[in-house]
């Protein structure tokens, strides 16, 4: 299953080091297991995005994906990707980047040739041949036809997309740099959310995070000091405070903290994919374990 994290201290930009797939494996687990991709978006201080993105596949260098990279910024996102649709290329490696945007997703969406033909010149954009980078066409035309709101145009292109085109999973992360959006959608995978804001034990502490096996680790001793929220696809530590987002619920953290969550989406997909409705790679891909 792809893997997905995000993370925002704005307005103040912190120091985090990134591990991505730290695991050691043999090369005969490599082979069933490895991800199709991993990447790494952040800001610089004037806003420009910033991406580190490498196809990695099992037997190849897995240099990039094993170095630590030490950055700052005030939000990030990082993807480790188990392909579904497109082949092993930097185009098609998570996370993307439109008009100062991050996107990175979860899951499998079906119908491309009819979302192709709802986007219209909006296809202009994209680079790559994934489901993913298609549907953030999607929220970025409705963004901009929204005046620029981005959780009304991430709304809309989940509510398109869930009522015309087959749905197996459509759980995104998405930052600007000083927000973040996250969605999950239906109840196919989890995903979850700490507002480090919160009192306790845990409350002055360093972020210092840990995926499943390896597959993602994120360091960050500023945030000893600082509020910050946290969204992935796993809870990463023994944190009391992780929240479970529910099927269709929208969450968005603003540039002052401020977190707000809404169901965007009550209803099923029109049109729900079974993992047997996925040809064996896609199928693979969405395996939970």
């Amino acid at each position: 299953m792809c893997r997905l994290f995000a993370m925002t201290s704005a307005p103040q930009r912190v120091r985090a080091t990134f591990w991505l797939l730290e695991a050691k494996d043999s090369l005969a687990v490599q082979s069933r297991r490895d991800p199709d991709g991993t990447g790494l978006g952040y800001f610089r201080p004037d806003g420009e995005p910033v991406l580190h993105k490498a196809p990695i596949a099992a037997y190849e260098d897995r240099a990039f994906a094993e170095e630590a990279r030490s950055v700052e910024s005030a939000t990030f996102i990082a993807h480790v990707r188990y392909a579904t649709t497109g082949a092993l290329s930097e185009r098609n490696t998570h996370p993307f980047c439109f008009g100062g945007r991050m996107l990175a997703h979860n899951g499998v969406i079906g119908g491309l040739d009819e979302l192709e033909r709802h986007l219209g010149d909006a296809m202009e954009q994209v680079r790559g041949d994934t489901d993913s980078e298609r549907f953030f066409a999607l929220v970025d035309r409705e963004t901009e036809a929204a005046g620029g709101d981005v959780t009304a145009g991430l709304r809309s292109a989940a509510q398109w997309t869930a009522a015309h085109l087959p749905l197996f999973a459509l759980n995104i992360v998405m930052t600007t740099a000083d927000q973040l959006w996250a969605l999950r959608y239906p109840d196919t995978h989890g995903l979850y959310v700490l507002d480090r804001h919160s009192a306790g034990p845990h409350r002055g502490r360093h972020l210092d995070q840990s995926g499943t096996g390896g597959r993602l680790r994120v360091r960050a001793d500023d945030l000893a000091e600082l509020p910050s929220v946290v969204v992935a696809s796993e809870r990463l530590d023994d944190n009391p405070d992780w929240r479970a987002l529910r099927p269709g619920e929208l969450v968005h953290v603003g540039p002052d903290q401020r977190v707000t969550s809404r169901i965007a989406l009550p209803d099923p997909p029109a049109y729900p994919l079974t993992v047997a409705d996925l040809d064996p790679r896609a199928a693979a891909s969405q395996n939970t374990a």
